[in-house]
């Protein structure tokens, strides 16, 4: 059935692809990164792949240079004589500045999905954009599927009628209404202002979550301020008795772990779009596997199925 296909895995995130390949009963293929002495990136791909339907596995999260590998892995791949080159992207970086919400400012997004499709991709795969409509940023075809499944996984088998969903801004109202419904559970919404980028100020709430267990849905983790700000708020300010905090994007910058461990919050349940090995600094967090869910994704691109039976 896979043949001809083969998966590609960046460093940024060796153990996701790793896990992909394992799922499609295939081994990674053998890739070399090494750097010049100035620390310059150098990829050599260690095997033939001409006539292949290549997935080349690479989160975006910081440092810049995971786009960059991304970018010349791209590169190397179409000059390998591949047939097909796909970007699987479990975290789309400078997703955060996908419009000139400012005098002067660039639409990072935009330039990333220019970068992307110039360096030769033929098709990318990604998981819960922060913006949507980044899909439209891209001439080449998107796949852009949601991390509902695995995320709601956590709640299977648990039976709980006092069940509250909060969306912790205006942004996340959609993902928190879907999340909502397929919970039965009730939903309310934070109105903030951010003032300044990684900086928000709680001025409404919308809602009623007075002695309810309360879960808190959003796309990504940053520094944990809003969610933890967020949480409080629930729990000081409106009565809740408990707060459950799921999202997929695990970046957990600055002291985000440590303003977590010291939050209201009792759990956070991410996934492993982005890998996370401290849990040391924060025994609250519980990752969930995204692999199996990419995987099926990447099965139906290649044996050219439907992508859309996965909106589940």
């Amino acid at each position: 059935m896979h043949n001809n296909m083969v998966v590609i895995s960046g460093t940024a995130h060796p153990e996701m692809g790793q896990r992909i390949a394992e799922n499609l009963n295939i081994t990674p293929l053998s890739v070399e990164a090494s750097r010049f002495s100035d620390g310059e990136i150098q990829i050599k791909l260690l095997e033939n792949i001409r006539g292949t339907d290549a997935f080349i596995v690479q989160p975006t999260m910081p440092p810049a240079e995971n786009i960059l590998e991304l970018l010349l892995l791209i590169d190397a791949v179409k000059r390998a004589s591949c047939r097909r080159v796909t970007a699987v992207i479990p975290y789309f970086g400078y997703a955060r500045q996908d419009r000139k919400d400012q005098p002067r400012v660039p639409i990072g997004a935009k330039l990333m999905a220019d970068l992307i499709s110039t360096a030769g991709a033929d098709r990318v795969l990604t998981i819960d954009l922060h913006a949507p409509q980044i899909q439209g940023f891209f001439n080449i075809p998107l796949d852009h599927i949601y991390s509902a499944p695995v995320l709601l996984s956590h709640f299977e088998g648990q039976t709980n009628d006092n069940l509250a969903v909060v969306a912790p801004d205006v942004g996340s109202i959609k993902m928190a209404r879907a999340f909502a419904k397929r919970l039965d559970a009730g939903l309310a919404i934070i109105d903030k202002r951010r003032p300044r980028a990684n900086e928000a100020v709680v001025m409404n709430f919308i809602g009623d979550v007075r002695g309810k267990d309360v879960v808190i849905f959003d796309d990504m983790i940053d520094t944990a301020g809003t969610l933890t700000d967020a949480a409080r708020v629930c729990v000081e300010e409106q009565g809740a008795l408990s707060v459950t905090a799921v999202c997929t994007h695990p970046l957990f910058s600055g002291k985000a772990l440590e303003r977590l461990s010291a939050s209201k919050i009792k759990e956070i349940v991410v996934t492993n779009t982005i890998p996370f090995d401290r849990h040391d600094q924060c025994s609250k967090i519980k990752v969930l596997d995204i692999a199996p869910l990419l995987s099926q994704a990447i099965e139906r691109i290649h044996l050219e199925k439907t992508v859309s039976a996965l909106f589940v």
